[in-house]
This record gives structure tokens, C-alpha cells and sequence, in this order.
């Protein structure tokens, strides 16, 4: 790459890893929303500690149904080894104590889990996912975390 070339690219945006037990639901819709509402601002990506089969169906259809976001055709369940080296670490809440993961900032969002809860609880724990992302954008825009 040219000096020139170098010097009008564009900044990295930083990369938030959103972490939960299962990578089942929680983190899932965070990473879906990041990349929906603030992939201008930063990258989005979810893992978990430990293996799940699938996504949470019910986060699945309400991301859909709310969103227009079919996280079935864009996501899969990870383990926190097929993160890249990450900027922000936010963990969901999930009352276990999160391996120690590398990064530059870190903070819990302590969501309760919904799975096999009726929608209503999935759509409160989204509405908070949504305040959160929204948040998180405006703290890394004002430079506040990186």
C-alpha cells in the first residue's frame, strides 16, 4: 500500500465481543443488533464458554419478527476460541463467573436469561439489548471507551 494510500484509510472500527454461557440467545441478538444499529460504529461478534446446539428458536423468530433480522441465515453458535482479538468484551449477565478474555474495555450488561420464558420477557430483555447497543455507540463515538 502506498504512503498516500495509508493515509486516507479509513480507522478500524473497534470490535466488541458480546459473551454469554450457551451463545445461544443473549449474546446472539446483541451481536445481531450491534451489526443492525451501530455497524457503522463498531464490529459485532458473540461466543460462548460452553457449546450449544443452536440458536434459541424463540430469539430467532422475535429478532425476525421485530427486526427483520434472520439470525438463523446469519449466525451460528461460536466458542470464545473463534473470536478474533477483540477491543470491548460485554458479557450478558449470566451469574457464572466469564474466563478472562483479552481486550481493552469490559463491562456486564446483567440480562437475565429468557429462554423458556414467554415472548414478553424475550422482548423486555431485546428493548434493554437495543438501549444497550445504542448506548455503546454513542460511548465509542464520543471516544469514551476506545
Amino acid at each position: 500500500m502506498e504512503a498516500a494510500d495509508r493515509d486516507h484509510a479509513e480507522p478500524q472500527k473497534p470490535k466488541v465481543a458480546f459473551l454469554c454461557v450457551h451463545n445461544s440467545c443473549r449474546s446472539q441478538m446483541a451481536e445481531a443488533l450491534g451489526k443492525h444499529l451501530a455497524g457503522d460504529v463498531f464490529e459485532s461478534f458473540s461466543a460462548g464458554t460452553e457449546s450449544s446446539a443452536q440458536i434459541n428458536p424463540d430469539a430467532v423468530r422475535l429478532v425476525k419478527e421485530i427486526y427483520g433480522i434472520d439470525m438463523a441465515q446469519t449466525q451460528y453458535n461460536k466458542p470464545l476460541s473463534a473470536l478474533p482479538a477483540v477491543d470491548i468484551v460485554v458479557t450478558m449477565g449470566c451469574n457464572v463467573q466469564c474466563p478472562t478474555f483479552p481486550c481493552s474495555y469490559r463491562e456486564d450488561w446483567g440480562l437475565d436469561d429468557p429462554s423458556g420464558q414467554e415472548d414478553a420477557v424475550f422482548r423486555a430483555v431485546l428493548s434493554r439489548i437495543e438501549a444497550n447497543v445504542r448506548d455503546l455507540k454513542r460511548r465509542i463515538q464520543a471516544g469514551e471507551l476506545v
